[in-house]
């Protein structure tokens, strides 16, 4: 149940994979429909998200070095660390910009993350434990600051937002090609049969995953453009 060894047999879609993505979407249409109730327990909510990220991110790398199977790809510079990053950030300073870009990356990404995990160990190991409440936090913490804190995300901020990402996937592919790294999986497609395994190979690859990066960005928007419009704001 700990080490990484062990348990090396998850399979998607299994019943402890469905249960847990099922509590996930619970805890979200939980925290959907008693927002203004929730609203009175703010700071609770709030510090139990950023301490639930900051543990699993530290806890996960702990786990690594003790069980010996820490490697240059779990350096923190997958796409769910920088959505986590930017978490963290936005629970100490308000930044409308930095929350623009976590609000696209941190929702649909991070739920494919668990609908169709890279991840090798199953229920009960430690890594199932850590690897889902980590997922499960970051979509969590975009619901706490559009329902708790109020942000919201301008329709323009799908184009801006989409190139700061691509900017940002620049040094990412550099990096990736001189410590022969995946971040970001832009050096090929996850190990385990993701999504990303469809994506083909070569310069296919990344067309697509340029493509379904923007197309993921606009589905991402609707929700939020449905919610200003009730609102009366401008999208």
């Amino acid at each position: 149940m700990f080490f990484s060894s062990e348990m090396q047999n998850f399979t998607t879609f299994s019943l402890p994979h469905i249960v847990t993505f099922l509590l996930f979407l619970v805890l979200c249409f939980g925290f959907i429909f008693f927002s203004n109730k929730l609203k009175s327990y703010q700071s609770l909510i709030k510090w139990t998200l950023f301490t639930i990220l900051i543990v699993c991110e530290l806890t996960l790398h702990t786990w690594l070095i003790v069980t010996g199977s820490w490697e240059m790809d779990d350096l923190p510079l997958h796409l769910c660390s920088f959505s986590t990053y930017l978490a963290l950030f936005l629970f100490f300073k308000k930044n409308q910009k930095a929350f623009n870009l976590l609000y696209f990356i941190g929702t649909i990404p991070a739920m494919l993350s668990m609908l169709t995990p890279d991840l090798e160990q199953q229920f009960p190991h430690f890594h199932f434990f850590e690897y889902f409440l980590h997922h499960s936090a970051i979509p969590l913490s975009v619901l706490y600051f559009i329902l708790i804190e109020n942000y919201r995300v301008p329709k323009r901020a799908i184009m801006t937002s989409f190139l700061i990402l691509n900017m940002i996937a620049v040094p990412i592919f550099i990096l990736n090609q001189l410590l022969d790294t995946n971040f970001f999986y832009l050096a090929r497609p996850t190990e385990q049969e993701t999504l990303l395994s469809f994506f083909g190979s070569g310069i296919w690859y990344y067309i697509n995953l340029e493509i379904i990066g923007i197309l993921v960005f606009v589905i991402t928007y609707w929700p939020m453009g449905r919610l200003m419009r009730r609102e009366g704001k401008k999208a």
